[in-house]
């Protein structure tokens, strides 16, 4: 929840940021990017130390790396760097992948058949957090009005504050670790070293189909997100949006990226995996076409929206559980580390993309294309579902 409030901050304020000090919208989709590759990167270093020493060590360096991100970022606007803006925004990226890893610490324990229950619960504990997070970007800028602090940067003095406090309360309070004590309950064969290295996850990936499908549904529904997200409020700007409406808009995506996660791992425990893959594919198609087609009507990008985060929802929920129901006990650490990395460099990549289809060819196209990248999701689940069925009644099989 803590850790929720922090996040969004560079959702609403990045693109912005990064046009302000470059002088160039092209770039605003750059800032998101870094914070997207700074996820990526520490994916797979922070899943070896989860590997070797457990949750905890690694949710708390990641946290701090990025209170780390956030005083770069303050730096940054203060001297109108971009390069020192780029590397703030990397380094922030780390609480981000702290956040996604806390999702799998809550399969860690939990039962096969509640799995995507568990998970989604983590989920939906960010949503106060979340909605709050855009919403206290202007009386964040303004707290620093006066000072040396520029007040666009503000948010960021208060993301970095709450990065700390959420790492002290996970060095105090996760305890007992939930993987080294679901290591400990495991039966003795899969408790080799040998099972719980990286190479072993991309070996465990590389022998299960439904492992690969759950990386794809992962890694497509968050760039999809990321890539049309990035760029509303720069469109919502275009057509006349202050920050309060924009902020308002992407409390309302972020509600549903995260309000409604406890019904997706309902379904996805109920109707199976697939079923909500398929969901979220249909989600995910509907925004884009709502979004993309808003033009001046806010309250029709306010529903994109909304639906955008809905459908990445049904996508991370069912994804992640059918990740982890995919593989052995010991690969799960490292193929979870990969799914981040996998999921965060596809979205880095799509963010940056994203500014330069906004900059050339505008908003609708950047939604069609966001669309067109469902399709070969939707196809792979779809193939999947045929030739390795799996029963609703025991999705977790």
């Amino acid at each position: 929840m803590l850790s929720g409030i922090g996040v969004p901050v560079s959702i609403a304020l990045a693109p912005v940021l990064a046009t302000e000090i470059s002088g160039t919208e092209s770039l605003s989709g750059f800032a998101s990017t870094a914070a997207v590759i700074g996820t990526a990167l520490v994916s797979l270093p922070l899943a070896a130390l989860m590997t070797a020493r457990g949750r905890r060590p690694g949710l708390v360096l990641a946290y701090l790396i990025g209170a780390a991100g956030a005083a770069l970022v303050v730096l940054a606007a203060s001297v109108k760097s971009f390069p020192l803006l780029m590397l703030g925004m990397a380094a922030f990226g780390a609480a981000s992948s702290a956040n996604l890893q806390a999702r799998f610490a809550a399969s860690d324990l939990a039962e096969p058949g509640r799995r995507a229950r568990a998970i989604s619960l983590v989920v939906w504990a960010s949503t106060l957090g979340a909605v709050l997070g855009p919403n206290l970007s202007a009386p964040a800028s303004r707290s620093f009005a006066g000072t040396s602090i520029p007040e666009m940067a503000g948010p960021f003095v208060w993301a970095g504050a709450v990065f700390l406090l959420t790492a002290a309360l996970i060095a105090v309070l996760l305890r007992p670790d939930p993987l080294l004590t679901a290591r400990a309950l495991a039966a003795p064969a899969e408790q080799t070293r040998a099972g719980r290295s990286l190479r072993a996850g991309f070996a465990a990936v590389k022998a299960s189909p439904r492992a690969r499908l759950a990386l794809v549904t992962i890694a497509v529904s968050h760039t999809t997100m990321v890539s049309i997200m990035v760029m509303t409020p720069v469109d919502l700007g275009h057509h006349g949006a202050e920050l309060q409406l924009i902020g308002l808009v992407i409390s309302g995506h972020i509600a549903g990226m995260f309000a409604f996660s406890p019904v997706m791992g309902w379904l996805a425990d109920r109707l199976g995996r697939l079923s909500v893959i398929g969901l979220a594919a249909g989600l995910l198609s509907v925004a884009a076409l709502l979004a993309g087609t808003a033009g001046p009507d806010h309250a029709q990008s306010a529903a994109g929206l909304f639906l955008l985060g809905l459908g990445w929802s049904a996508g991370m929920v069912s994804g992640s559980a059918l990740l982890t129901d995919s593989v052995p006990q010991p690969a799960r650490a490292a193929v979870q580390g990969l799914s981040d990395l996998t999921m965060n460099t596809a979205a880095g990549v799509g963010g940056a993309v994203a500014g330069l289809i906004m900059s050339q060819a505008g908003y609708g196209w950047l939604n069609a294309v966001g669309a067109a990248l469902l399709l070969p999701m939707a196809a792979l689940a779809l193939f999947t579902s045929r030739r390795h069925p799996v029963k609703a009644s025991s999705a977790a099989q």
